[in-house]
């Protein structure tokens, strides 16, 4: 799974998801692309799931790349226990996503190949995605 090996802080605030991405929102590298239309956030074990679906549907073939990574800690309490005490321990790592953020993207294999592949990964997501092509929307 995803998660960085050194961090400054261990525990982060939960901040705000609002907004569009500046940054991270056009094709770079690939033809296809995966493009959050929702704000959320994305665990390690999502973005791994889905990578794992895009490459067992593409057979090995053509290129993939992530464009998010798991670089803020989400901590939890565990269950039954009294209110205070402080935050609770780091349970696991999510990526910020915002609107138009490029999550994954494709090249190498034929159109109808990637688009099913991209469509799967669609499932394995609790956010709302479109799957764009380079010079158009699909």
């Amino acid at each position: 799974m995803l998660q960085p090996i050194r961090t400054k802080y261990r525990k982060h605030h939960r901040g705000k998801r609002g907004g569009l991405a500046v940054t991270g929102s056009t094709l770079e590298f690939g033809n296809y692309g995966l493009r959050a239309l929702t704000p959320g956030w994305l665990t390690s074990r999502q973005i791994e799931a889905c990578r794992r679906t895009i490459v067992h549907h593409l057979e090995r073939g053509g290129q993939i790349w992530i464009r998010i990574y798991p670089d803020k800690s989400a901590t939890s309490r565990p269950l039954e226990t009294r209110m205070g005490g402080g935050k609770g321990a780091v349970d696991h790592w999510v990526a910020v996503v915002r609107r138009g953020c490029m999550l994954f993207e494709l090249s190498g294999v034929p159109d109808q190949i990637a688009r099913d592949a991209l469509r799967l990964a669609q499932y394995k997501l609790p956010i709302k995605t479109a799957i764009i092509k380079r010079d158009a929307l699909i």
